[in-house]
């Protein structure tokens, strides 16, 4: 039987639960069509989902439909929870974008659509709800082709002369097969779709069960074909604890055929490499499972044993790891009730390594626990599964927008670590990288100069590290470090030698770089009625806020444009104060820019660079059977490698 991995995103409110429970009926997987509101939804049965009425956590299901079995994943829909939803884009074959046809292409559309781009992932569109008396399928079409993608139409007029029209303008060979055939085969469409050329559009009620049959055909209709590969190879997208502590992969496996109680081996995104064996694997449908000896390439499934992999790990011969493109862009400090400080952290831990983008901290010297968070809602889930799963009260400080450093032109480093039997000595060149890029590792240092081993480590310890910027301590980014020169000892290396040599040359190269503090930005859609566009506008320039001229139809503006999030991430509230609830503004996070008021937030932090000995830049040289500490701005005439200057 064909498989594929089919996932449901959506923004807030589209129905995309409903969706999922009219393709469970509509396929006999269910014998009835759950409701959110109801709370007997099949994939909604977490305690806290029902509560609040939206996904907070992706589940999986299966249905069959015309000789092709389909498992559904289910992802959060709610803006808070994008990175759990990020994390089910990694291991689709295919998704269901859910558009209420009311709302129309909302701020958190924009973003799934950015994700299912960058992901490749070929999408179709199930506008929901077109039975409400505000929706519009053309209106919506076009909304589509005019804010996502002109590739967009009817799926239902799919074989009127005009649509294959607009088809074959997508590709030149398909031009071609129009003009000669007169039509565009159905081998054609289904590779038009799977190369992200075109995207059907697809309308209905999920609530009232219609156009779920005509979804169900398309699906068979448009599915992809993959090849895959005969290597076992998989990939994890997600981790969960069970009550009595029991640890839960969940993977997709993209090659070969995973036994259990076999040893798999992965890589783990700061290039190191864990060994762990299968005990269990399980096949889900909702909370319930069956225990299976093996699954096949092309399936997902959820495994115990693996206490090593983390969201984004390649196991097997599935080698490339995964870099979240979404990243919280506040910080808050965890204040316990009644609580110690430490279980506190130890509880967050445990949340952490089911979201690792929580990205947990213990100030030693303040003995504070501090977190990173996409948003309230989040912010109250956390309190709520601290409080259900750990028994631990807490309450949380005042959000703070995470910086983050890059540097604008290249800079040289050297870092030397020399106590009594140890040596290592590297030089590095930092240079700018793209937006977005991270800390990427690079080597152009002759393997006659130091060892290819040597050499691997060291891209190793780049990697395996948050590096601090100097002038707030943030988090390093949009940098290439490249390996020019290095040293060993025959006798004293040791393999932390290098990590103490190479966190130390990046930190000096920092010290006399140009840096650059960056900030995140939000990307908004402001909506409002026209008589209020001058309020709005004043308001956005006092913002720093950059943005299009406002587009008026009618009595409503709209305006588009790039925000601080320091400035504008609480700005709804005083758009719905001064426009009696009539406008709205949609929010997604469009990267780290230039912070527009750096020298504020420099002089605000007060960090001392030298004063943070976590991440000194300082190197150790020997002399006399001791070791001695060099200042960062002497140790280049204390270097025992000549190293290139640019």
């Amino acid at each position: 039987m064909k498989r594929a991995v089919v996932g449901l995103l959506a923004h807030v409110d589209a129905g995309k639960t409903t969706v999922a429970e009219a393709l469970l009926f509509a396929t006999g997987a269910i014998r009835k069509a759950g409701r959110v509101d109801h709370g007997d939804a099949l994939l909604d049965f977490d305690e806290i989902e029902r509560d609040r009425g939206i996904t907070v956590f992706s589940k999986q299901a299966r249905i069959s439909h015309d000789g092709v079995e389909f498992v559904l994943l289910d992802a959060p829909g709610h803006v808070d929870f994008s990175a759990e939803a990020e994390r089910t884009l990694q291991v689709l074959d295919l998704a269901i974008l859910v558009i209420g046809a009311n709302d129309g292409v909302q701020g958190h559309t924009r973003t799934l659509w950015r994700l299912l781009e960058q992901y490749e992932v070929p999408t179709l569109v199930f506008a929901n709800k077109t039975d409400l008396a505000t929706a519009n399928a053309s209106s919506l079409l076009d909304q589509l082709c005019e804010r996502l993608s002109p590739a967009f139409f009817n799926y239902a007029r799919v074989q009127d002369p005009d649509v294959q029209e607009q088809i074959a303008l997508t590709d030149e060979e398909a031009l071609e097969e129009l003009l000669e055939e007169g039509h565009i085969s159905s081998a054609t469409l289904r590779a038009l779709f799977a190369g992200r050329r075109v995207f059907p559009c697809l309308f209905g009620s999920a609530l009232k069960e219609r156009g779920i049959a005509e979804l169900l055909d398309a699906l068979v209709e448009l599915l992809p074909e993959r090849k895959l590969g005969d290597e076992f190879a998989a990939r994890v997208y997600k981790v969960t604890h069970e009550e009595h502590g029991v640890r839960v992969a969940w993977l997709k496996v993209t090659g070969g055929v995973l036994h259990a109680k076999e040893t798999v081996r992965g890589t783990t995104l700061g290039g190191k490499s864990w060994s762990n064996k299968i005990d269990q694997i399980r096949l889900y449908q909702g909370m319930r499972y069956e225990v299976v000896r093996q699954v096949e390439a092309g399936d997902v499934c959820a495994v115990t044993g693996l206490l090593s992999a983390v969201p984004g790990d390649g196991v097997g011969t599935q080698e490339d790891v995964v870099r979240p493109a979404l990243m919280p862009v506040l910080a808050y400090k965890v204040i316990p009730e009644g609580c110690d400080a430490h279980a506190v952290h130890d509880a967050l831990r445990t949340l952490e390594d089911e979201d690792p983008l929580l990205a947990v901290t213990w100030d030693e010297e303040l003995k504070e626990v501090r977190l990173q968070l996409m948003g309230r809602v989040q912010q109250e889930i956390v309190q709520r599964r601290l409080a259900d799963r750990f028994g631990i009260k807490v309450s949380f400080g005042p959000g703070s927008v995470l910086y983050k450093e890059t540097i604008a032109e290249p800079a040289m480093g050297i870092g030397h670590f020399e106590p009594l039997r140890h040596y290592a000595e590297v030089h590095v060149r930092l240079e700018p990288g793209e937006r977005g890029s991270g800390v990427v590792g690079l080597s152009e240092c002759s393997e006659d100069e130091l060892a290819r081993n040597w050499q691997r480590l060291i891209l190793t310890h780049v990697d395996e590290r948050v590096h601090r910027g100097v002038l707030v301590g943030a988090p390093l980014t949009d940098v290439r470090v490249v390996l020019v020169a290095g040293r060993a000892h025959a006798k004293h290396t040791e393999g932390g030698d290098f990590r103490q040599a190479t966190y130390r040359a990046i930190r000096q190269a920092l010290m006399g770089a140009r840096n650059v503090l960056l900030e995140p930005w939000y990307r908004f859609l402001l909506e409002l009625p026209a008589v209020q566009v001058g309020r709005a506008l004043s308001d956005l320039q006092s913002m720093a806020a950059r943005f299009d001229p406002p587009q008026i139809e009618g009595e409503v503006a709209r305006i588009a444009g790039f925000s601080p999030v320091s400035t504008i991430r609480d700005y709804a509230l005083s758009v719905a104060a001064y426009t009696s609830g009539e406008g709205s503004l949609s929010l997604e996070f469009g990267g780290y820019e230039p912070c527009h008021n750096a020298q504020d937030v420099i002089d605000a932090a007060s960090y001392d660079p030298e004063a943070d000995l976590a991440h000194t830049p300082d190197s150790v040289f020997c002399s006399h059977g001791a070791g001695y500490t060099v200042k960062w701005y002497e140790v280049a005439s204390h270097a025992h490698v000549a190293a290139p200057s640019s």
